[in-house]
């Protein structure tokens, strides 16, 4: 059935190439007469143009090409072909004119016609090159390419269906036929390699790869491989050590072959090398024998690879040895280590001196350029492999740490030799961090958050020995990282930040676990000594590496690395050395290092290492608002952890960006001013809350009381913001002020008119009859928000001016309700406690005057905000006056209600009748 359909494929294939052989032919005559015409005029053609003519035949190129008249008659083309001069008629010139003809003859012979360009000629005619291309290229494939792979196909299968038959036949025994096979097997390479030697070449564009003698070889191995198995694996011929090296010869000879024949055939012999060991079966597996004959395929590709650029294939054969290296110690009872640590760094030895060696540039320019993507294939599985030895208990427990920690150790080495493994190092640092916090017991960072019991047991295994080699990675990621990025500061900033970004992370990752797995949380100054010294290393090192710029001192992406480790350090050692208390005040504190650091070096990184500062400041009261617990809290108003613990982060935060505005600048000066603005203010709240309290400031609800100073803090920073502003402008305070008024207007709105409001709460508004919650709570911030509205009248947009007015006009409009309400009611006043017909005959008399008092204020202040506000509460009091008044006031009060509303209303018309007439009369004399 199979040869059928080969069958059937070939003559399908015979017929389409014969179709556009016709058509092709057809093709070459038309541009022969196109030339005959040329010819007979004695035109000469231009020089043939490689990339014309690229995708013709060879006659049609042979016919372009330029031709001279010979003394007998004769032309000569370039091609060195002499032709007898043809006479053809002026008609046969193809898309060439009689009139083109008779010019050509005419020309002089000192300046022959040119051939004119094929655009010239009628669409139908044009026979370019590019249409010729798309002619061929069905052509190509099925009568090159697709006929000679199909081809090479059948050859190896048949030999496989040859063994078949032969076994199903009982014509001949299994030696017989495996004998046969393997003759075919070799009789194929051999006649690939005859075809070869007698100079073979594809002459046809597109199909160089069907390459005959490339396809010949493979089926040949294939045929081999299979003739080899079946002998072992089927038949019991010959043993597993003959087999297994029978396998091995025939797949390192085919990768060897691929020089010749291509990267098909090495994928072939590299594929069938691999799957070798899992074809041989054994008894009693040796793995030095796997490993080593591993190592040998390996570096065979990786020879073959070099010289042909391969990069394919040289992943395809470390991910091969990466794979068995893992499934041999994943399935294996008894893992033998040194075999292990022998291929893995046998990988690393052929990255580093077979493979990468092609790479290799002379010159520090050359071998800081790019990266070797493959790489990251031993990268990723040596890095595996370590982290088993660390991690899995089986090896951990047997002290095979030490063995990971070496080929850690080495891979950070080949990264250094061999720049251009560069990934060699993240895969280094990455199983170097994994594994350092898998030693970290979940209970110490929190074992409700890992939702695991307080008896979960770490994922990594924490002794001496996991101690010791920490200590020694920390030291070579630090050394190396820092070594390499000086070395290419200068020439490749990318690759010293990755470097530098190495040299310092694994070290504080080290120390971290060490010190959440072996030390004390609370307070260890054993640990905090060497926190210290690493953020002095970083800090040098960081300076070291900023001399070998260029220019010297620029501070590039390596050295803010190393001065953002040297940073964390920093909050390490605070946080090992020190309570919480003071760990906080310190921290807040240490942002101003940084920032005078800037006036000796302009470092981009230094002013965003005192914005972490704020940061983690910022994250610290956030988990603990209490700076020191709630139990060490003192219960003494102002003078207690919360003034230092608030107070002393806004005012180095105010300094850092003083300093900041005056060096380096930018976006780290405008967020420590916004850090010290907010710190500013939560020093001020906080102390409110906790004299409110009693000195509890972690329970209980927000009063109505608390919440207006809260409020009142809020306009009075907008205000100071403002202020500030205006004398060193700035987009954090410009924005900052205007955040502050958003956000107590939306307190207002909603604590003081809705949540917290005592028409609805019924909470005391006090005894005292002027100096009351009411006070406090609706005059005090009316006073503010009038007093803020009118400040930034000319600084700040018109709507936020505005807003503050409504504000105001709505607090003073509360103020005098609930003031009359209390007048009636007394100290409580809930609204369900009723209404008496003198206190609703008082509230709306309150409104009218109100209403007028704001369209007094708002034409003395030319504040068309307040001039509404007073028409929305006159209609308001309107409303109340027909549709409440009148069916709950009686006697006198209804009349009064109605004589003062009536009054009122014609009182507002004459006075804004006044006020149009005069504006008319202003109007007119200044026209």
């Amino acid at each position: 059935m199979f040869f059928s359909l080969i069958a059937i494929a070939a003559v399908i294939a015979l017929f389409v190439i014969v179709s556009r052989q016709q058509n092709r032919i057809a093709l070459v005559e038309r541009e022969l007469g196109v030339l005959r015409g040329l010819v007979q005029s004695g035109a000469s053609l231009p020089a043939p143009k490689a990339a014309a003519h690229q995708g013709l035949s060879e006659e049609v190129k042979v016919a372009a090409s330029p031709v001279a008249p010979l003394a007998d008659g004769t032309t000569m083309t370039e091609e060195g072909v002499a032709t007898p001069e043809v006479v053809e008629s002026e008609a046969e010139a193809g898309p060439w004119t009689k009139a083109q003809a008779a010019e050509g003859r005419s020309a002089e012979p000192s300046e022959p016609a040119q051939l004119q360009p094929v655009a010239d000629a009628p669409a139908a005619e044009k026979p370019t090159a590019a249409k010729v291309a798309r002619q061929t290229d069905v052509e190509t494939a099925l009568g090159t390419r697709w006929a000679v792979w199909v081809g090479g196909i059948a050859l190896a299968l048949g030999g496989l269906f040859l063994i078949r038959y032969t076994i199903e036949a009982g014509i001949f025994g299994p030696g017989v036929r495996l004998t046969m096979a393997g003759i075919l097997g070799l009789a194929l390479i051999g006649g690939a390699e005859f075809i070869r030697r007698t100079g073979f070449k594809v002459p046809v564009q597109g199909a160089a790869g069907a390459y005959i003698p490339s396809i010949l070889t493979a089926a040949g191995a294939f045929i081999l491989f299979g003739t080899v198995y079946a002998a072992h694996g089927i038949y019991g011929f010959i043993g597993p050590a003959t087999a297994f090296a029978l396998l091995g010869v025939i797949g390192v000879a085919t990768i060897v072959a691929s020089l010749v024949h291509g990267l098909a055939l090495a994928g072939i012999g590299l594929v069938g090398a691999m799957v070798t060991p899992s074809l041989v079966a054994s008894q009693a597996p040796n793995p030095w024998a796997l490993f080593v004959y591993l190592a040998i395929v390996l570096a065979a590709s990786a020879a073959t690879a070099r010289f042909r650029d391969w990069k394919a294939l040289m992943a395809a054969a470390f991910v091969g040895t990466g794979v068995w290296t893992i499934l041999y110690m994943v399935d294996a009872p008894d893992v033998n280590l040194a075999a292990v640590l022998f291929i893995s760094l046998a990988t690393l030895a052929v990255l580093a001196f077979v493979w990468l060696g092609l790479f290799m540039v002379t010159g520090r320019e050359g071998a800081a350029r790019g990266f070797d993507w493959p790489s990251i294939v031993p990268g990723f599985f040596i890095a595996l492999t370590a982290m088993g030895l660390s991690v899995d208990p089986a090896f951990a427990s047997a002290g095979d740490a030490l063995h990971g920690a070496v080929l850690l150790a080495a891979l950070v080495g080949v990264a250094l030799y061999r720049p251009r493994a560069l990934p060699l190092v993240f895969a280094a640092g990455i199983a170097a961090v994994l594994i350092y916090l898998g030693i970290i017991p979940p209970a110490t960072i929190g074992a409700d958050a890992l939702d695991v019991g307080l008896d979960a047991q770490p994922l990594a295994s924490s002794d001496a020995l996991t101690f010791r080699i920490g200590i020694a990675l920390g030291l070579v990621f630090l050394a190396a990282g820092f070594w390499a990025a000086r070395r290419f500061a200068a020439t490749a900033s990318t690759r010293a930040a990755c470097w530098a970004a190495w040299g310092v992370i694994p070290p504080l990752v080290v120390l971290t676990a060490l010190w959440l797995t072996f030390g004390d949380i609370d307070r260890d100054l054993g640990y905090a000594l060497p926190a210290l010294l690493l953020m002095l290393v970083f800090a040098v090192g960081g300076e070291w590496i900023a001399r070998a710029e260029q220019p010297p001192l620029a501070g590039g992406p390596a050295v803010s690395f190393a001065l953002g480790g040297a940073g964390v350090a920093g909050l390490l050692m605070l946080h090992m050395a020190f309570g919480s208390g003071w760990t906080t005040v310190l921290l807040g504190a240490a942002a101003i290092l940084p920032a005078l650091a800037t006036r000796w070096r302009s470092y981009p990184a230094l002013g965003w290492i005192a914005v972490g500062a704020a940061v983690a400041v910022l994250g610290r009261v956030a988990f603990d608002p209490t700076i020191v617990g709630a139990e060490f809290l003192s219960r003494t108003p102002v003078f207690n952890w919360l003034l230092p613990g608030y107070g002393v982060p806004a005012l180095a935060f105010g300094f850092a960006a003083w300093q900041l505005a005056r060096t380096t600048s930018g976006r780290p000066r405008l967020a420590m001013e916004a850090a010290s603005a907010l710190f500013a203010l939560l020093t001020i709240a906080m102390l409110v809350r906790h004299a409110m309290h009693g000195g509890v400031i972690d329970i209980g609800a927000v009063t109505l009381a608390e919440q207006a100073i809260y409020t009142l803090i809020a306009l009075g920073a907008g205000a100071i913001l403002v202020a500030i502003d205006m004398r060193s402008p700035s987009s954090v305070l410009r924005y900052g002020s205007i955040a502050a008024g958003v956000i107590s207007a939306g307190l207002i709105a909603i604590q003081h008119f809705v949540v917290l409001n005592p028409l609805l709460t019924d909470e005391s508004t006090g005894t005292i009859p002027v100096f009351n919650l009411l006070f406090l709570a609706y005059l005090l911030p009316a006073i503010a928000a009038g007093a803020l509205a009118l400040y930034v009248r000319d600084k700040r947009p018109r709507w936020y001016a505005a807003m503050l007015a409504l504000i105001a006009a709505l607090l003073a409009f509360a103020y005098a309700t609930l003031s009359v309400r209390r007048l009636f009611k007394g100290e409580f006043i809930a609204l369900w406690s009723g209404l008496g017909q003198l206190e609703t005959y008082t509230y709306s008399a309150l409104w009218l005057v109100i209403g007028v008092a704001l369209l007094t204020a708002g034409v003395w202040l030319k504040s068309q905000v307040l001039r509404i506000a007073s028409a929305v509460l006159i209609a308001v009091a309107v409303v109340k006056v027909f549709l409440f008044d009148m069916s709950e006031l009686e006697g006198v009060l209804r009349a009064l209600s109605f004589i003062g509303l009536g009054a009122v209303l014609i009182g507002i018309g004459l006075f804004y009748q006044r006020l149009l007439t005069r504006a008319a009369r202003d109007a007119k004399q200044i026209s």
